[in-house]
């Protein structure tokens, strides 16, 4: 038989509205209170009724993860940002729901519209570039839907988390440079995305402290995919001197630049030396392994909803957390190809 809320309040010794109260997380409970109920839901396996609970509480405890639909859909990178916010709703009982927009689309405020008016969700978590859309956030804001972000471009006032992908930029190039490579390229994201500034600008900075100049022709658009790694390597492989070593601002692009460099014969990390940004599954699984910035994103998602999750239960305003980088040296850097 299913559990019910009365038998843990009768388990427990306390009244069902004391139940329903740490269910949703309310301030007026004992910690001690909360800790026996909590352990009483879970040694009795309780799952409480979405359903039920919203309407006990005029809430849906349902978040909403939005993300730009013309990206990448199958990007490990919003795979592991997804786990990381199912993570967070999980641990304090809320629903998730996924949902893409297109912002080169013409509808994509209606879209926002129709989901919270048909789902009343209670907040969003919002992926690049949807954390600086204007428009978006200007309508969350007049319907009252609290959100937090991921790597927010204008951090004043925000909540959600971010990472110095700046700085990481540049001391993977630094590494590049004191491993002898004096020609490196760059493959940037998406336009509209800050990583795609930020990660640039660390290339720049880079190159600036080490006194070597920055050349245009060895930066080249790409879209964080695959295949926009592939094309803007083999531009890169036609230029009159072909680069050492190039360091794209993603897994995915680094992953099509090796592909790119084994379609023209060229041996990782022997004839060039690849870099990526983010470390995600996918750079241990590429032969070889790629060296790369590892950007906790599935923590990142986890922080950013729990964030958001502070506001949603009145505890506070919310706060813009900083994670911590590391850098993951592998064998697809190495010292520069000798000139015969």
């Amino acid at each position: 038989m299913r559990v019910r809320l009365e038998d843990v309040a009768r388990a427990t010794g306390v009244s069902p509205k004391t139940v329903s109260r740490v269910l949703n997380e309310e301030p007026s409970v004992k910690e001690s209170t909360r800790q026996r109920v909590l352990a009483a839901m879970e040694s009795m396996n309780y799952r409480p009724s979405p359903a039920a609970r919203g309407l006990a509480g005029s809430r849906s405890f349902l978040i909403a993860m939005l993300y730009d639909n013309n990206d990448n859909p199958a990007s490990t990178y919003l795979a592991e940002i997804q786990d990381g916010v199912l993570d967070a709703c999980d641990a304090h009982r809320y629903s998730m729901m996924v949902c893409p927009l297109r912002l080169r689309g013409q509808d994509f405020i209606r879209r926002v519209d129709a989901l919270v008016a048909e789902h009343h969700i209670d907040g969003v978590i919002m992926t690049p570039p949807l954390t600086d859309n204007a428009a978006l956030l200007r309508r969350l804001k007049e319907l009252g839907v609290p959100y937090a972000s991921i790597s927010p471009q204008h951090r004043e006032g925000s909540i959600g988390v971010c990472m110095d992908e700046q700085h990481a930029a540049k001391v993977l190039v630094e590494h590049l440079i004191e491993l002898g490579h004096r020609c490196i390229a760059h493959i940037v994201g998406i336009a509209s995305h800050g990583a795609s500034r930020w990660r640039l600008q660390g290339y720049k900075d880079a190159l600036a402290a080490a006194g070597l100049p920055f050349d245009p022709h060895y930066v080249v658009q790409g879209e964080f995919t695959f295949g926009s790694g592939v094309m803007a390597a083999r531009q890169l492989f036609a230029l009159p001197q072909e680069p050492t070593a190039i360091f794209a601002a993603n897994d995915d692009m680094a992953a099509g630049v090796m592909w790119a460099a084994n379609e023209r014969g060229l041996k990782v990390p022997r004839d060039l030396s690849v870099c990526g940004f983010d470390d995600t599954p996918l750079a241990t699984q590429l032969w070889p392994p790629l060296s790369t910035v590892r950007q906790p994103s599935r923590d990142m998602g986890k922080l950013a909803t729990l964030q958001l999750m502070e506001v949603l239960r009145g505890r506070g305003t919310g706060l813009l957390v900083q994670v911590p980088y590391s850098l993951q040296w592998r064998e697809s850097t190495s010292t520069p190809p000798q000139k015969s």
